[in-house]
């Protein structure tokens, strides 16, 4: 099995203001978004060439608005005792340059 692209794990995750897990994980592998409980039960995936995934404009620098399948999701990957491959702002980049990277190796020139 192939070394993840991007994986952070302690990451809260919400949908519509509800906080869905405090302690999720987000994984993206083999070209696949997944955000997984933090009992590994997954949340929603998508391929990751489909995900959009933005910084919110008036928010913690450690948060990330993904949209999968339609799904809204905010994700704050700098929670307090988060184990991630790195902390809040610099998660956050992380994250948005992999899924751009991945909409611009599918995009046709």
């Amino acid at each position: 099995m192939a070394e993840p692209e991007f994986n952070a794990t302690g990451v809260r995750i919400e949908r519509s203001r509800r906080s869905l897990t405090r302690a999720g994980q987000v994984k993206i592998q083999d070209g696949r978004l997944e955000l997984l409980t933090s009992y590994g039960r997954e949340i929603d995936s998508a391929p990751v060439d489909s995900v959009q995934a933005s910084k919110p404009w008036f928010s913690a620098r450690d948060r990330a608005r993904a949209t999968v399948n339609g799904n809204r999701y905010v994700l704050t990957l700098g929670s307090p005792g988060a184990v991630s491959e790195s902390g809040g702002a610099a998660a956050v980049n992380r994250f948005l340059e992999v899924v751009r990277s991945a909409h611009g190796s599918t995009a046709k020139h």
